[in-house]
């Protein structure tokens, strides 16, 4: 089989391989992958390391969609021929994610754990949950990162309900999934963006488009009559934390994800304070979320947005377009 590795981090190490098909261990299942979303994390991963103690030689990617072709030793969770999608965080079950005041866990498919850019994966089954079943492989593998975390800040920490507005300020795979979300529970969404995008976001469901480059915050209070959102979903961080703050109402959410401007996140003590504001730091979300995710979705009928699919041997140029940007997930679509 194929499977994209590195034997030492740098963009120039990365090849496509030949290798063995690997064997499901007990407790493991062997999936024929499908499809793979990107994640610019995997890039990075790739590039620099992020100061994580990879194996070599090591495999990048973290969102899958495949089939279960192959059982190990008392595995039992999944059957044979389900389709699945992995989970980012697979030690995180349910409930509080591990980690310590000083040493937060980051053990994460494709980063700590090697990943699934490649045709089969043996891993363990309960790293995997069953996909959406009204979602294609190349959509459905979109969930696992940017679509479990939009849901996690929205539904599972901030508790997004009808009525609300909600706030993005992006137009990113995260942002996108925060827009179906926060619409699919009734809520008002405010997106701010590039001109470029706005046609795209209103065909999404966006209530409102802002223009980033404008004064936006004044456009926000004028929206919302000076009550400001309740949701704001924090995609960019740096001193964009602060100003989320200052148009988030009394009493709102601000769900710390992104960390585009920067990892040191800003904000005036006095509007947090005053305003009664709680702030969610958001990491992906657990096993248990993401299948609570999945059946929303098949309730709903959220369609995930996806930009473009490369095949598996040109994910060097899949990579560059995300160093581009895109409107939607960039998918590499392994089975083709």
């Amino acid at each position: 089989m194929k499977r994209w590795e590195i034997d030492a981090v740098g963009r120039q190490k990365l090849k496509l391989n030949d290798v063995e098909v690997p064997k499901p261990g007990p407790k493991e299942v062997l999936i024929k992958v499908n499809a793979v979303a990107l994640n610019y994390r995997d890039k990075m991963v790739v590039e620099t390391g992020r100061g994580l103690p990879l194996t070599f030689p090591f495999t990048p990617g973290s969102d899958l969609a495949g089939e279960v072709v192959g059982l190990g030793q008392g595995a039992s969770r999944l059957r044979l021929g389900s389709n699945v999608i992995s989970t980012a965080t697979p030690d995180w079950i349910d409930g509080l994610r591990d980690g310590t005041a000083r040493t937060p866990a980051y053990q994460t498919l494709g980063g700590f754990y090697p990943g699934v850019l490649a045709e089969y994966v043996a891993m363990p089954e309960d790293w995997f949950v069953v996909a959406p079943e009204t979602l294609t492989a190349r959509q459905a593998c979109t969930l696992p990162v940017a679509g479990l975390t939009a849901w996690f800040a929205l539904v599972e920490r901030a508790g997004v309900r009808a009525g609300d507005t909600v706030l993005i300020p992006s137009t990113g795979g995260v942002a996108l999934f925060g827009l179906q979300i926060a619409k699919a529970h009734g809520a008002r969404v405010i997106v701010c963006g590039r001109p470029e995008n706005e046609d795209y976001v209103k065909a999404q469901g966006a209530d409102h488009f802002i223009d980033a480059s404008t004064d936006w915050m004044e456009t926000v209070y004028q929206l919302t009559t000076d009550r400001g959102v309740d949701v704001a979903l924090e995609v960019i961080g740096g001193k964009h934390f602060g100003k989320s703050i200052q148009v988030t109402t009394v009493g709102g959410h601000v769900c710390q994800i992104g960390a585009l401007d920067g990892w040191d996140i800003s904000s005036a003590a006095m509007p947090l304070m005053l305003k009664d504001i709680t702030v969610h730091g958001i990491g992906t979300g657990s096993r248990t979320a993401l299948e609570r995710f999945v059946r929303a979705i098949d309730q709903t009928r959220i369609v995930p947005v996806v930009n473009s699919c490369y095949s598996l041997a040109d994910l060097p140029a899949a990579f560059d377009h995300l160093d581009r940007g895109a409107f939607g997930k960039i998918v590499i679509d392994v089975a083709e």
